[in-house]
């Protein structure tokens, strides 16, 4: 009996709290409004800026600049194309490199972005920036942040006011921090939760991200086709150091790679339109 009534609660609660990612009609579970993560959000931003070596000159910061830039006109013209606009309602883009050995960027809700100088060799270019801009972008854009708070916060049976402020003041901060306060406040998910629900639920969010993320970086008019090269490079660089698909909050590296093959039809087409080519093979 009380598993049924865990269950009906449950259900109740995804009937209630259901929307439906904008671009993808993906349905998501959402407890906590993704604007209410804004203002929180701006101040961690504006800390973690003030407590790392940002870098403000040089070829590397003007190439992330530029293609955040780039690939922020093509979201917004997407969106408002298909009558989206309002997602981005309280936006404050801003685009940064911190000087920093770990092989990360990240995007927080607002499109807060930042990219360590870790990740740039892997990018090598200004297109391989894009992959990556075009990808953390996404996950702002379809308030992944939102959601997984949410979904931890279902697993957990926890909806109180202090677990849902630290949710908020972590959400989309890099997950090695997310790991350490989750864990220390007690939000992180149950293990069976975690296996059979949230990990499965986060690797659909990599992959809206790469969907998202090649159309935007398309529009924008970056070769997709270079997504592909980037994400091989990655693999290569982990060392093969990843745990089972099943235990990981990503694909695998080789269902990445065939998604984005599978994907890349639609956006060479994109990419085509924008920068006026019929027949293009070359990159950007």
């Amino acid at each position: 009996m009380k598993r049924f009534i865990i269950a009906s609660i449950a259900s109740l609660v995804f009937v209630v709290a259901c929307q439906k990612v904008p671009l993808t009609g993906r349905n998501q579970l959402m407890l906590i409004n993704s604007k209410e993560l804004l203002p929180m959000s701006f101040t961690s931003y504006k800390e973690v800026l003030d407590t790392s070596k940002v870098l403000r000159s040089g070829a590397q910061v003007e190439m992330v600049k530029r293609a955040g830039q780039r690939i922020k006109k093509s979201v917004e013209a997407y969106l408002t194309a298909n009558n989206y606009s309002q997602v981005l309602e309280g936006f404050q883009w801003e685009f940064n490199v911190i000087e920093n050995k770990a092989v990360n960027a990240w995007c927080m809700p607002g499109g807060k972005v930042v990219f360590y100088t870790g990740i740039l060799p892997i990018c090598r270019d200004e297109t391989g920036i894009a992959v990556v801009m075009g990808h953390e972008i996404s996950h702002a854009i379809a308030s992944h942040g939102a959601e997984r708070m949410s979904q931890g916060l279902l697993a957990q049976g926890a909806l109180t006011a202090g677990q849902v402020g630290l949710g908020v003041a972590m959400a989309n901060k890099p997950q090695e921090t997310q790991n350490i306060w989750m864990g220390l406040y007690g939000i992180a998910a149950p293990a069976a939760a975690s296996v059979g629900y949230i990990l499965p639920n986060s690797r659909n969010q990599e992959s809206e991200a790469d969907r998202l993320g090649l159309t935007f970086m398309a529009m924008a008019g970056y070769d997709p086709r270079a997504a592909v090269d980037f994400w091989q490079r990655m693999a290569q660089a982990s060392g093969g150091q990843k745990p089972p698909q099943w235990l990981s909050t990503h694909p695998a590296d080789n269902s990445r790679v065939s998604n984005l093959q599978k994907l890349m039809p639609d956006a060479v087409k994109l990419y085509n339109k924008s920068t006026g080519n019929t027949k293009s093979t070359g990159r950007r």
